[in-house]
């Protein structure tokens, strides 16, 4: 098991912009849907409409998984297809009007659009995932031909620091 800390999987979750979050319809039925994500003080964030189906199931269940590709690629050598690395974990989700928004994670995620009319989709807002429990990893700390170990190239660390 490779022995990576938790600074190295929240700048490995950092550099990418893509997660796929899943969550619980009303129903009790998985449901999961990939966006663009930005990080602030120990919490993953994405926007959404207030009247989308992802913003329902959140505000029904806060209760979500998170899964976070990252990227690995061969040094001067791009047209070789390796798998990604990969951390997920559990977190408490809170959906957060987009004025309450850290400036720099709204500025992120919405680079200038014109979040002043909702229209058909609804008024976006941001959604503020905690982690809870632990990152576990697949290929994070460990090089591309390291992942081909699959118990060395798996790790587990802390999710949240000791103050959270």
């Amino acid at each position: 098991m490779v022995d990576v800390t938790n600074g190295e999987v929240w700048k490995a979750i950092s550099a990418e912009n893509f997660m796929v979050i899943g969550m619980v319809t009303a129903r009790g039925e998985s449901r999961t849907a990939g966006v663009m994500h930005a990080v602030h003080d120990e919490r993953i964030w994405f926007t959404s409409h207030d009247l989308a189906w992802k913003t329902r199931h959140i505000s029904a269940n806060r209760n979500v998984s998170i899964t976070v590709p990252v990227a690995k690629r061969v040094p001067l050598m791009p047209w070789i297809k390796i798998p990604a690395a990969t951390v997920t974990f559990s977190g408490d989700a809170e959906i957060v009007p987009v004025a309450e928004m850290p400036e720099h994670v709204r500025s992120a995620l919405l680079d200038d659009i014109d979040v002043s009319d909702g229209g058909d989709h609804g008024h976006v807002i941001g959604v503020s995932v905690r982690p809870r429990g632990d990152f576990v990893t697949y290929g994070v700390g460990v090089s591309a031909l390291g992942m081909r170990d699959t118990e060395a190239a798996a790790g587990r660390v802390r999710a949240a620091s000791v103050t959270a």
